[in-house]
């Protein structure tokens, strides 16, 4: 390139630069741009901590720090106990004892209706050596879930918790317990926080769980929290779905070729508590993409039972499966809602991908994000008759007088898993993967 050659594209970046300078100081002069193209200041991000502490998780291979947000300001604490290296290796661990367990779940049903068309010895022998491998394979992760969270304990719970001074068992009903928010990155957005604990140790008041001192929720970003919140902070009712109604949508379908799921619990409690002239229920060839797609803008409050899925490596791809197809994160993600409430009674609904774990691309996440602000999902794949049982606790509790109170969500769930976990205190894979999302 000659002398005047390079001197013409060096004035042509420095014009383009002026360029890009006058464009972003236009758009930062326009209402609520301000602050386009900036980093938040901590000002702008504490109302977020209006209910309670929000707890940035960083994890990267310099060093680890929870940023702690609270009313009064943010401070750090150095995780020292933490290192990328363990997440990442304790993150593939779980991943792959989840996913042999899930093969041997399916392989478990398809032996189960191999034996159901053709009876015989064969058959059932197989159906046996599979329900062994399931009992091996969940035993696994039960064994993996245990350890995570006792090491999930010392190295982020404990150190946080202790630093906010919540070191006991709140006296009380659980909705008077203190709120945490978890914003977990890198690998640390596949792992269960909020079941961070000894949840073999006795019940006493100082008990080493999570679960027992406070009452989680996720959120994916601050600013997140800050926008699902909004409407209450302002005094306003959350926007009406179309027609100036607020109604319910039940989703209930079993894709061609998956098992039956048992829904009896918290279809009953539905049936019951929501009346017929407010409740909207797709069913089976009822439930396409194309027909969730339009309830979803027009009702309030949402349930789903039915299968999930998770593209580990292609996350956006993952989604619910309805009976002509998938209804994926992407056909979520280019809609804008104006819900309260959705409950995701489906397999890993509130995983993301490996790839891109800053992102938080899950069904749970895109439902928050595109304007429902309150979202109870699951990590993994969950057993059918343990999340009819959350799901029918928590509609119990949250639905009032014909309404969905969503605001009663967190604590409702939170007593749900207490329960659960309280009976069945040595299988985790039962009780910890539920969550919620938002405000």
């Amino acid at each position: 390139m000659s002398v005047e050659n390079e001197g013409a594209v060096v004035d042509r970046r420095m014009a383009l630069a002026r360029e890009w300078d006058n464009l972003v100081e236009q758009v930062r002069a326009l209402p609520g741009f301000e602050d386009f193209l900036n980093p938040p200041s901590s000002e702008s991000l504490l109302p977020a901590a209006e209910k309670g502490p929000v707890v940035v998780v960083n994890v990267s291979r310099w060093r680890c720090d929870a940023i702690i947000v609270q009313r009064e300001g943010v401070s750090s604490l150095a995780l020292e106990r933490l290192t990328l290296e363990e997440t990442v290796e304790r993150a593939n661990r779980y991943l792959l004892l989840l996913q042999q367990e899930e093969a041997a779940s399916s392989a478990h049903s398809d032996a189960s209706a191999t034996a159901a068309r053709e009876p015989g010895r064969a058959s059932t022998r197989d159906q046996l050596r599979a329900a062994e491998a399931v009992y091996a394979a969940q035993s696994d992760v039960d064994e993996m879930l245990s350890e995570m969270q006792e090491w999930l304990w010392e190295v982020v719970a404990d150190p946080v918790l202790t630093a906010l001074h919540l070191t006991a068992t709140p006296s009380g009903p659980t909705s008077t317990w203190p709120r945490i928010w978890w914003c977990p990155t890198g690998p640390l957005t596949l792992l269960p926080l909020h079941s961070a604990g000894y949840h073999s140790e006795p019940a006493t008041q100082h008990r080493r769980t999570v679960l027992d001192r406070v009452v989680s929720s996720y959120t994916p970003t601050l600013r997140a929290l800050l926008q699902a919140r909004a409407p209450a902070a302002a005094g306003e009712e959350p926007t009406r779905a179309a027609g100036g109604t607020d109604r319910f949508l039940l989703v209930e379908v079993d894709a061609p070729g998956q098992v039956p799921l048992q829904r009896a619990a918290e279809h009953a409690v539905l049936a019951e508590k929501v009346p017929a002239t407010r409740l909207t229920v797709l069913a089976d060839g009822q439930a396409t993409v194309a027909a969730i797609r339009g309830g979803l803008s027009a009702h309030r409050w949402v349930h789903f039972s039915c299968h999930g899925d998770q593209n580990l490596a292609d996350p956006s791809r993952g989604g619910l499966l309805l009976y002509d197809a998938t209804l994926t994160i992407s056909d979520v993600a280019t809609e804008h809602f104006h819900g309260d409430f959705v409950g995701l009674s489906a397999c890993k609904t509130a995983v993301g991908g490996v790839e891109l774990l800053d992102e938080g691309i899950t069904l749970a996440a895109a439902l928050h994000y595109t304007g429902y602000r309150h979202v109870v999902a699951a990590l993994w794949s969950v057993q059918d008759v343990a999340s009819a049982e959350i799901f029918a606790d928590l509609y119990r509790e949250i639905i009032k007088d014909n309404t969905v109170v969503p605001d009663l969500a967190p604590a409702a769930l939170h007593d749900a898993v207490r329960r659960l976990r309280n009976r069945h205190p040595d299988w985790p894979h039962v009780w910890t993967p539920f969550t919620h999302t938002g405000p």
